[in-house]
């Protein structure tokens, strides 16, 4: 709320979408002109009748995410059964209710539980009308797919939802569609360059299998310089094995090894990848990973992450040039041929960049 507000972002358009709230939330949301929250039980709603009095409450309903990788209505959303309920305890405290939203939850393969989930906002909805609730917001959540080869695209789920909100929504009924697209916008913004710092060859132990020149078949144990406690959080949240590029081209000819990946914490847990064949590498070498926008860098300060990312910002060299000259004035246009300039992709900057990256957004455009 700060954050957003530093920004300039008014009160009014603010919507606090938490349905579990510390109490000094709430009274910080009160104090700062927010009037817009969330909720979505009888524990959460007396909270905010104490503490904030004047909000407007959108009520947050349980999804069918069973086939999410991330399935938040394990922790959040009201059944059906209890909307009712829940609304007319809302009447009884005068709290207005003026909405309904749900979150599908991430990596959901399945576009049609964004309609089913739109048909029960409706009979909510209808509910809260029915009670003398004045409903005019429907909160879609978030999740939605941010990078090329997902094996559900946006415009497909986009098509679904149009097509359901046609339906029980349809323009001119007076009510706001919101979504959450903080995940579609930055997944493929950012890509992290990591370091090997470590390495170790771990001979596995079955019988009877041997290489074909004989010897113990093995695997490489590389360590990186960031793990899932930071950067690569994403596979906690998201259940992800991330796949790197290798800054240093290898030869076809070179043999490929089986490796596994991990971070540096004293933790069996610290496990960013496996199962995965590589060829030889070394100390200092760098590994890139596209697709890191989400759940990487703010999350992993809320998990402890001890190192503060290096972020260096780049655009292709044709929306660089289509740009600058709307960026720059005259004047400076000529002094920005001296600067690095923005590089096409995340290979090249860890070779050229002026510094040397940690973690190395390249936006592609």
């Amino acid at each position: 709320m700060e954050l957003v507000q530093r920004i300039g972002v008014p009160a009014s358009k603010i919507i606090y979408t938490n349905p579990c709230k510390q109490i000094a939330q709430i009274k910080y949301a009160a104090k700062h002109g927010i009037r817009l929250l969330s909720f979505d039980n009888e524990m959460e709603l007396a909270k905010v009748v104490r503490s904030h009095p004047s909000a407007k409450m959108v009520l947050c309903i349980a999804t069918d995410d069973s086939h999410s990788l991330s399935r938040l209505s394990l922790k959040f959303g009201a059944s059906l059964k209890s909307c009712r309920h829940l609304l007319e305890n809302a009447k009884r405290s005068h709290v207005e209710v003026v909405g309904v939203s749900f979150h599908i939850g991430s990596g959901c393969p399945n576009p049609q539980a964004y309609a089913q989930s739109i048909a029960d906002a409706r009979l909510v909805f209808e509910m809260g009308t029915e009670l003398g609730h004045r409903m005019h917001i429907l909160d879609l959540g978030g999740g939605f797919p941010g990078m090329e080869g997902d094996k559900m695209r946006f415009e497909e789920i986009a098509s679904v939802i149009n097509s359901a909100l046609d339906l029980y929504f349809p323009e001119g009924c007076g009510v706001d569609i919101l979504a959450e697209l903080g995940r579609y916008y930055v997944t493929s913004a950012f890509t992290v360059a990591v370091s090997i710092i470590a390495k170790k060859e771990v001979l596995l132990d079955q019988p009877g299998r041997e290489e074909e020149n004989g010897s113990t078949p093995k695997t490489i144990v590389y360590h990186l310089d960031e793990g899932v406690y930071g950067i690569f959080n994403s596979v906690l949240f998201d259940n992800i094995c991330p796949t790197p590029i290798l800054q240093k081209k290898s030869s076809s000819e070179q043999p490929l090894h089986s490796s596994s990946l991990w971070g540096p914490a004293v933790d069996g847990c610290d496990r960013v990848a496996e199962g995965l064949w590589l060829p030889q590498l070394h100390v200092g070498d760098w590994l890139v990973f596209d697709n890191m926008g989400a759940y990487t860098v703010g999350t992993g300060s809320l998990l402890g992450g001890t190192q503060a990312c290096r972020i260096t910002y780049a655009m292709s060299r044709v929306a660089w040039e289509a740009l600058r000259g709307q960026l720059l004035p005259a004047e400076q246009d000529e002094d920005a041929e001296g600067v690095c300039k923005p590089l096409s992709c995340g290979w090249e900057i860890t070779d050229t960049l002026c510094v040397g990256p940690v973690f190395t957004p390249a936006s592609i455009m």
